[in-house]
């Protein structure tokens, strides 16, 4: 077996993982992603019990027990820069020996839901609801680094949705939810969520900047595909669900719903809108 460089995994002085601060034994397989920090005791406070607690930046990382169920909710921070460090290390955790720099020969699966807020981009989808991502619709470039094996229907997927959007600097990519955790949430609204680069004018937010494409949100809302419509867009399940795909893991994102783009509504209490899809998911999984 290749043995890894040094300068590609790299390790604290401890030996663990280099941005996570994690050893393999701190995560459970089934592992929750928040954006906001804060939000991680917000997720383990329903635990039955607390195994373990760590920080490092933006990345702290609860890991307990509902029952007997063992899972791990780990912020992640904003961005898909940053899923491209979590989604990594985590499988370098479980799939590669850090002692010997050697990938494992029997690799592990993990089940990755992200829990994350989003503002809906359909009429008929109202505020303080929850969606769960039957796609991720990519318009950043993180997978553009990576060779992906892109199955029929994403790359059908793909060419419509650039035929629509008709965005001459972008081509997005299309990733599906991988595996079958979206069968355990049959009530929730499905579609496909758009992953922007940024909070502003990625995703079409006017304040003292001029915009490139100043209707992204009309063109997103009429985009159809595959019989699915783009429900809402976010900052991280597209690349979650491509990363998921070429490492060999299961990935969902749901998100609550406090704002909707086409009726410029907000919640009124999205902390409260939050709390019940942290308790939904929970549900789903334990």
């Amino acid at each position: 077996m290749n043995t890894i460089l040094e300068s590609e995994l790299v390790l604290n002085d401890d030996k663990s993982i280099y941005h996570l601060h994690l050893f393999p034994d701190d995560i459970a397989e089934t592992i929750l992603l928040v954006g906001d920090p804060e939000r991680v005791p917000e997720v383990s406070k329903y635990f039955d019990k607390t195994e373990v607690i760590k920080h490092k930046r933006e990345f702290i990382t609860h890991t307990g027990c509902i029952g007997k169920k063992r899972i791990s909710v780990i912020s992640t921070g904003i961005g898909t820069d940053n899923i491209d460090i979590v989604l990594n290390e985590l499988d370098a955790l479980v799939n590669i020996d850090l002692n010997t720099r050697e990938i494992k020969r029997e690799q592990t699966k993990l089940k990755i839901i992200r829990i994350g807020t989003s503002g809906a981009l359909q009429k008929n989808i109202p505020v303080d609801s929850i969606v769960a991502s039957t796609h991720g619709l990519g318009l950043d470039s993180l997978m553009n680094f990576y060779k992906i094996e892109y199955s029929e229907t994403e790359k059908q997927m793909q060419a419509e949705i650039n035929k629509q959007l008709n965005i001459s600097f972008l081509h997005a990519y299309v990733t599906e939810s991988q595996g079958t955790l979206v069968n355990k949430f049959p009530d929730l609204i499905k579609g496909i969520t758009a992953t922007c680069c940024g909070f502003y004018g990625p995703q079409g937010r006017v304040l003292r900047g001029n915009l490139m494409i100043t209707d992204l949100i009309q063109r997103l809302n009429k985009v159809k595909s595959n019989g699915l419509s783009v429900t809402n867009f976010e900052m991280e399940t597209a690349a979650i669900y491509g990363l998921a795909k070429i490492l060999g893991h299961e990935a969902l994102s749901i998100n609550a719903i406090v704002a909707n783009r086409i009726t410029h509504e907000f919640s009124k209490d999205p902390y409260k809108t939050i709390d019940k899809t942290i308790k939904k998911v929970l549900e789903g999984i334990s």
